[in-house]
Order: structure tokens, then C-alpha cells, then sequence
């Protein structure tokens, strides 16, 4: 209808404005609204209501609005309001249920690579690795979902200081690379990072065996693909855990090989620049309100930095995928360090027509509002949280304790993840275990409470039939019809803005509306069986939905809740 209504504005007041109808924060009064008559008017000088009363009027004409409007109005001061036919809502939702994907507007297809996870080696994954690694799932399934070919990668931290610092410890004492084990990086790597805090010589010794390291120092190189496959086997494990899967387990060390053409393509371009012995690039602009720094892409030592690596891992996908976009998920204090890499990248022939977007996450806080801490007052490793999130849940309600070990797992995971992905993710958002454990509430227990107690309700499936009637019987009916039409727009919108919390927050109305609707409609005892085979294709429908948005949001569902 936005279309239609485009037009009807252009004839009346030779205006060409981006028309749309929304819907309405006022259910009891209308079902979509239009309040462009505000903006129009004040151009014109006229009232809204005026404008609003000859754009209504002239809609109350269209044919194909009336089809689908039961009530086109104009009201003080100035809005107009929509009301949809029974027939038309049924219409639509009957065409989700028989067409793939729920009949959704699918965007033009592109090649995607994303780019998540990013955990550091040697170092086991903490409560800072979580958003990074849901967030970033959850786009890549988004992605899918609306027919993008993606390839997904972990980029894994490998060739940075920390493996200088964890080669240094283990040398200190005596630690043959065949003797490496989990418990010893986990001890190994905190001292020695606290060491080189205390003591700059040691922290130049490292910097300088990892410097020997990226030019293939033989016993380092020995040692590096041990701590490498350990790590790699725990990081794996905690991904699992969180449903996180990768195309590609590559990290900095695979772009090593690409550092070389990079340098040849920068100093054919003349981009490369001597400044106090390092070589950086230029990435300021005119246009900047803040400083820009140089990206410095070779340390005066002849060290390689992240700069370095991201620009040889782009240019390693160029060649090896010729991706459309390149997304990187990671913590918003690396702003800085993707605009540096984004520019260089934009100014080399090789790879200027990829467009990359940064996607950045803020903090997970607690209740202080710092950088959630565990009980004791450390920065929790992940399994630490999975666990202190268990028992917690386990103390809720008593019968807590009798779920099967898998069931258990995935409701423990979903408060995890729903507690993460209803917020947005540029915002840092404040993780209370207690809270998000509850199976009421904006919770993924409720959420998954909700489809479970659901599917009990219409287990009859014998009850389905191919299409809805026109009739719709009352409010709560009506309600969750309309609320279903919304996931074409819901969908579309998560895609462009790359967020799940607009399904998340989106999935969890549809449940509240779920719930009212069974609180208020008992089907099972209904003796009117036209109506109870309406409602139960309608429910149905809507828990095909959200068993799809659930798997968008990387959450599985238990068998019983």
C-alpha cells in the first residue's frame, strides 16, 4: 500500500516523499498508521488534519485498498489509520503457511564472508569471547536464512604476543613441546602476562620470539603447532557448546603468506611511508572529526601487527572466494582498528571493490555495570559461566533437578543466548543470571516454555486444514494474526540492520501473545470444530515460526519444559 500512497501524495501536493505505513503503538485503535501528514503540512503550511483528511479520501477510491482496509481515517491531528479486513489478514497468513519461508521477501543473493569468533590461542575463551561468538552465529544463520551464500571464519588469534609470552614460560621451565597440556597454557599464559606488566625486558624478549616465530624459527615453529592443535580442541569444544560453527578454522598465521604480495601491492601504489622506523599507510581523510592515525603495517623490529594480518586475510579471500562483503563481528573498542584496515584496504587495487562492514558489540556488564565478574571476583572463563548459570537455574524451582542431561543443556544454553541476543548489539547490557533463568519474563526459558506447552496444546494434527476461514473470533486472535504478519518486515529489517535482537525481542512478543491467546481460547474443550481447526492451523503456523527464528538465534529446544 506504501506504493499507492506514494503516488496519491506526488498528485495531491507534488511531493515525492518515502511514504510508509506503520504499524500501530495503538492496537485498540487501529491496526497500521501513517503520521507523514505532520512533515507535508509544515512544508505547506497547512494542518496535518487537513492533509490527512484529503489523503484518506482519496484512498477510500482505491479499489485495492478497499480489498484490504475495512477503515481508512483520518484523525486529530493529523493521523490516518488503517484497519485491516478479517479476509485480507487470513488471506496473507494462508499464504505463509503453503509458501516457502513463510512467503517472505528474500533480498538480491550476494557472497558473504563473516568473519567471528576470533579467540586468541594459548588462552582459554572468557566471559569477552560469548558475544562474538553468539552474535556472530546468529547473523551467519540470519544470513542463511535469507539466501546468502556464506562462508563462515573463526580467525583465530595465533600469531600474536601471547604466543611469544607462552613460548617464553615454557622455555623457562623446561617444558618440551610433546609435554604441553590444556592445564599448563592455562597456568602458563596469566604469569607470564603479568610478568611482561612488571618487567619491559621480558616483555621484549617475547615480542622478539614472536617475532622469530613469523619468520620460522624452527624449535618455535615446534612449539607453536602444539600449543595451536590443544587450543584449537578446547576452543572447538566451547564453541559446540554454544552451537558455533565455522567453514574456515584459519587464523593470522594462514595470511603469512599473502603479507608479500600486500607489501608489493602498497609500494607499487607508493603507500608505504617510513615513520620512526616502522611503515605505516595513510589512512586519514578530510572529512575526519576525530584523529585517524597511520595503520602501522611493519613494526620498526620487522613485526608484523593485526593491521597486517587483516589486510593479508582480505586479500587471501579476494582470491580465494571473491566475496560481495566481508562482515567482521567483534568488540567495539575496535572501531579504530577496522576504519584503519577498511581504508588501507579500499586504497589497494586488489581488493577496493570488496565492501566490509565492522559490526561491534559492547560489554557484558554486571550488576556494578563494570565487566561482568564471577562470584569470586574474576573475569569468569566461559565453561565457568556455563556452570555458575546451571546451578543457579538448577535452584530455581525444585523440579529443576529432574530434566534430562540434554534438555538441561539446551534450556541452560538458550538463557545464555537469549540474554545476549535481545540486546542490541553495539549496547553493553548487564548480565543478571538470576533474572534471565526465570521461565517468565523476557527469558529463553519462557521462550522456550512457550513453544513446548504450544505443541502440547495442538498435538491433533488431524484437526490441521489447508486454509484459515475468513473469520477471526476475537481480540487475542486477532492479535497474534497481525503480529505474524509482521515477519516479513521483522526478517527483512534483522537482514539490513545485521541484528538479532529485532527477531529476539520480535520472538519474544509473539510468545507473550501465544501465551494469551491459549489463556483466553481453550481449545481442546471447544465443541465448534470450524473453529478449533482455525485455531489450531493458526498456532501450528506461528510455532513453525518461531521454531525457525529459535534456530536464526542458534537456541534448540528441550522435550519437555
Amino acid at each position: 500500500m506504501n506504493k499507492e500512497l506514494k503516488e496519491i501524495i506526488q498528485t495531491l501536493f507534488n511531493k515525492d516523499t518515502n511514504a510508509e505505513i506503520l504499524v500501530s503503538n495503538r492496537p485498540d485503535l487501529c491496526d497500521y498508521q501513517y503520521n507523514g501528514t505532520f512533515e507535508i503540512a509544515k512544508s505547506l503550511h497547512q494542518t496535518p488534519y487537513d492533509i490527512g483528511l484529503k489523503i484518506a479520501e482519496e484512498l477510500n477510491k482505491n479499489e485495492d485498498a478497499l480489498t484490504k482496509f475495512s477503515k481508512i481515517e483520518c484523525v486529530r491531528p493529523g493521523f490516518i489509520n488503517f484497519t485491516l479486513t478479517d479476509s485480507y489478514i487470513n488471506e496473507c497468513l494462508n499464504k505463509m503457511t503453503s509458501e516457502n519461508k513463510f512467503n517472505i521477501t528474500l533480498p538480491k543473493q550476494e557472497k558473504i564472508v563473516i568473519d567471528y569468533g576470533g579467540a586468541n590461542v594459548a588462552k582459554p575463551l572468557h566471559v569477552g569471547h560469548l558475544r562474538p561468538a553468539i552474535v556472530g552465529e546468529s547473523i551467519k544463520r540470519l544470513l542463511k536464512y535469507m539466501n546468502q551464500e556464506v562462508i563462515s571464519d573463526v580467525h583465530l588469534g595465533d600469531y600474536g604476543l601471547q604466543i611469544g609470552q607462552v613460548i617464553y614460560g615454557l622455555k623457562q621451565e623446561n617444558i618440551l613441546s610433546n609435554e604441553i597440556t590444556l592445564d599448563i597454557l592455562s597456568t602458563l599464559y596469566p604469569k607470564i602476562s603479568s610478568l611482561c606488566k612488571e618487567d619491559a625486558s621480558i616483555k621484549e624478549i617475547c615480542a622478539n620470539i614472536t617475532k622469530e616465530l613469523q619468520d620460522g624459527h624452527v624449535e618455535y615453529q615446534e612449539y607453536f603447532k602444539k600449543i595451536l592443535e590443544i587450543s584449537k580442541e578446547d576452543i572447538k569444544r566451547m564453541y559446540d557448546y554454544l552451537g558455533a560453527s565455522f567453514d574456515l578454522w584459519l587464523g593470522e598465521s594462514d595470511s603469512y603468506a599473502f603479507v608479500p604480495e600486500v607489501t608489493k601491492s602498497l609500494e607499487r601504489e607508493g603507500l608505504l611511508k617510513i615513520s620512526e622506523g616502522a611503515k605505516v599507510v595513510e589512512v586519514a581523510e578530510e572529512t575526519d572529526k576525530i584523529e585517524i592515525p597511520p595503520l602501522i603495517f611493519q613494526k620498526s623490529n620487522g613485526a608484523y601487527l593485526y593491521g597486517t594480518t587483516d589486510l593479508a586475510t582480505l586479500w587471501q579471500r579476494q582470491k580465494d572466494y571473491q566475496p560481495d562483503k566481508v562482515l567482521y563481528v567483534a568488540d567495539s573498542r575496535q572501531n579504530l582498528h577496522f576504519t584503519q584496515v577498511f581504508r588501507v584496504a579500499k586504497k589497494i587495487e586488489e581488493t577496493k571493490n570488496i565492501d566490509c562492514e565492522f559490526l561491534g558489540l559492547g560489554t557484558i556488564n554486571g550488576g556494578d555495570g563494570k565487566p561482568f565478574k564471577t562470584r569470586a571476583g574474576n573475569t569468569p572463563r566461559l565453561e565457568e559461566l556455563f556452570k555458575e548459570t546451571k546451578e543457579i537455574f538448577l535452584n530455581n524451582e525444585s523440579h529443576n533437578t529432574e530434566y534430562e542431561k540434554d534438555d538441561l543443556k539446551k534450556i541452560v544454553s538458550s538463557i545464555i543466548k537469549f540474554a545476549d541476543l535481545q540486546n542490541t548489539r553495539e549496547k553493553e547490557y548487564i548480565f543478571d543470571i538470576e533474572k534471565f533463568s526465570k521461565t517468565t519474563g523476557k527469558t529463553g526459558p519462557y521462550i522456550l516454555y512457550t513453544y513446548v506447552r504450544t505443541k502440547k496444546i495442538i498435538k491433533n494434527k488431524e484437526s490441521l486444514v489447508d486454509n484459515l476461514s475468513k473469520t477471526i473470533y476475537n481480540v487475542h486472535d486477532r492479535s497474534l494474526r497481525l503480529k505474524i504478519l509482521e515477519l516479513d518486515e521483522i526478517l527483512n529489517y534483522a537482514f539490513k540492520t545485521r541484528m538479532p535482537s529485532v527477531i529476539a525481542n520480535y520472538l519474544y512478543e509473539i510468545c507473550v501473545l501465544v501465551n494469551a491467546f491459549y489463556e483466553n481460547n481453550h481449545i481442546n474443550n471447544l465443541e465448534d470444530n470450524d473453529k478449533k481447526r482455525d485455531w489450531i492451523t493458526l498456532l501450528s503456523l506461528t510455532l513453525d515460526i518461531i521454531k525457525d527464528l529459535l534456530d536464526i538465534l542458534v537456541m534448540e529446544i528441550p522435550s519437555k519444559m
